[in-house]
C-alpha cells in the first residue's frame, strides 16, 4: 500500500518528523491534536454498491482541513473500508491512512458514526457479490438490498474525539484479530478517493482556521462532489471543540507532567462510560514491617471493593439508559444529551477515585526516620605542664 498522492500537500509547518518507511500506512506526524469530529448527517446513498467512508481531519501547510465523508465504490466486491486515524506516538500525532480489505481493521477506536462505532463496521455487509445495507445506521431509501440490525455503541463520547492516545485521546488498543487483519492483503484508496482528498485540500472553507470545527461541506453523496444536491453542511462543531492554540499546548503540558504521571495510579486518559474506568493498579506494600504491610494491604482491598461498587452501580444505571434509548428509538439529539450526561458522571467517578488513590498513596508512604542526633563536640584536653 502506498501513501496518498497528496503527500506533496502535507508538509506541515509544525511537523516534527516523517515516520520511517517501514510503516507504510503512516503519512506524517504533527505536534498538536486534530479537532474533534463535527456533528453532521449522512447523505443519501446514491445507488447500490457504494460503501460509506467517514469524514476526517487531514493536514496541509495551512493547518488541519476537513475531508468530507462520502459514499465510495469498493475497488472490487467483498472489500470493506478501514478508516484512517490519528494516533499519538513518539511525541507527535501520527496519521495512518485507511485501506480496503476483506475485514475492517483497527482505526484507533474512533467513533466516526454511521456504522463505524470504534470497532468494526455495522453499516452493511457483503452477501455474495452484492452489498446489503443496515438501515438502522445507513441512509438508504432507494435500495432493495437492505436489512435492519440495531447497533448499540457503548463507547460513544459526546466530545467526538478524533484521535487515539495522547492528552485527551481514546485509549483503545487493537485486538489480536485486528492486528492479524493489519498484516493481511490491503488495497490502497482508489484514485477517486485520492482526488476527493486533493479537492478538499484546495477548498478554503474546509480549513479549521476558517470553519472553526464546523465545515461548510461535512459530507457528500459521491467523492469530489462538493456542491449541488445531496451535499451536507455540518450541524455544529463538537461540544468539546477548542481552538488550535489550546490544543497545541496540550502535548507540552503532558510532557511537563510526565514525571508525576509515573508515580500516579495508572488510569485511562478519558472514559465516557463506567465500563471504561479501569481498576487501579497498586503495588503490594513492602515497608519491611509485616504488621504494617498487612494493615496497608487491608486498606487497599477495602478501597478496591468500594471503587468496584461505584463502577458497577454507575454502569448498571448507564446500561439501563442505553437500553431505554434503543427501546424508544430516541432521536440523535436525545442520544447525545444522554451521552453527555454519562461522560460527566464517569468523569466525576474517575476524579473521585483518583483523589482516593492519591490520598491512600500519601497515607501509606513509609515514615521518614528521624534525623540522627549529632554528637556533642569533644572538649579540648588541657595540656599538662612539665614540672
Amino acid at each position: 500500500m502506498r501513501n496518498l498522492s497528496v503527500r506533496s500537500l502535507l508538509f506541515p509547518l509544525l511537523m516534527l518528523a516523517i515516520p520511517a518507511a517501514s510503516s507504510a500506512q503512516i503519512i506524517l506526524s504533527i505536534g498538536f491534536a486534530p479537532p474533534p469530529l463535527p456533528v453532521y448527517e449522512q447523505p443519501l446513498c446514491p445507488s447500490e454498491g457504494y460503501i460509506w467512508t467517514p469524514g476526517y481531519w487531514a493536514y496541509a501547510q495551512q493547518g488541519y482541513f476537513w475531508v468530507p465523508g462520502t459514499w465510495a465504490m469498493a475497488p472490487e466486491p467483498g472489500l470493506l473500508w478501514t478508516p484512517g486515524y490519528w494516533g499519538w506516538g513518539e511525541n507527535a500525532f501520527v496519521f495512518k491512512e485507511g485501506y480496503w480489505g476483506a475485514q475492517v481493521g483497527f482505526y484507533g477506536g474512533v467513533n466516526y458514526g454511521f456504522g463505524y462505532g470504534g470497532v468494526g463496521f455495522e453499516g452493511g455487509e457483503w452477501r455474495g457479490g452484492s452489498f446489503f445495507y443496515n438501515r438502522s445506521v445507513s441512509n438508504v431509501t432507494n435500495i432493495t438490498n437492505v436489512y435492519t440490525k440495531t447497533v448499540i455503541v457503548n463507547n460513544v463520547t459526546v466530545n467526538r474525539v478524533s484521535y487515539n492516545g495522547g492528552t485527551g485521546g481514546i485509549s483503545a488498543r487493537p485486538s489480536a484479530e485486528e492486528e492479524k487483519f493489519a498484516s493481511e492483503k490491503h488495497v490502497q484508496a482508489t484514485s477517486i478517493q485520492t482526488q476527493h482528498v486533493q479537492a478538499a485540500s484546495t477548498n478554503h472553507q474546509l480549513y479549521e482556521s476558517v470553519n472553526h470545527g464546523k465545515p461548510a461541506i461535512a459530507a457528500t453523496p459521491k467523492p469530489g462532489q462538493f456542491s449541488g444536491k445531496g451535499v451536507v453542511v455540518a450541524k455544529a462543531a463538537a461540544p468539546s471543540y477548542k481552538p488550535v492554540a489550546a490544543r497545541a499546548a496540550a502535548p507540552a503540558a503532558a510532557k511537563n507532567n510526565a514525571p508525576e504521571a509515573k508515580d500516579a495510579t495508572a488510569r485511562p486518559a478519558t472514559a465516557a462510560h463506567a465500563s471504561e474506568i479501569k481498576p487501579a493498579e497498586r503495588a503490594a506494600p513492602n515497608t519491611g514491617n509485616p504488621a504494617l504491610d498487612k494493615k496497608y494491604k487491608q486498606q487497599q482491598s477495602a478501597l478496591n471493593t468500594s471503587q468496584a461498587q461505584d463502577r458497577q452501580k454507575l454502569q448498571q444505571k448507564q446500561d439501563q439508559e442505553h437500553q431505554q434509548l434503543t427501546k424508544t428509538k430516541a432521536s440523535e439529539p436525545a442520544k447525545q444529551k444522554v451521552e453527555q450526561k454519562h461522560q460527566q458522571q464517569t468523569q466525576q467517578v474517575a476524579q473521585k477515585h483518583a483523589a482516593q488513590d492519591q490520598k491512600l498513596q500519601a497515607k501509606q508512604q513509609p515514615a521518614k526516620p528521624p534525623p540522627a542526633k549529632k554528637a556533642p563536640p569533644a572538649k579540648p584536653i588541657a595540656e599538662k605542664k612539665e614540672p
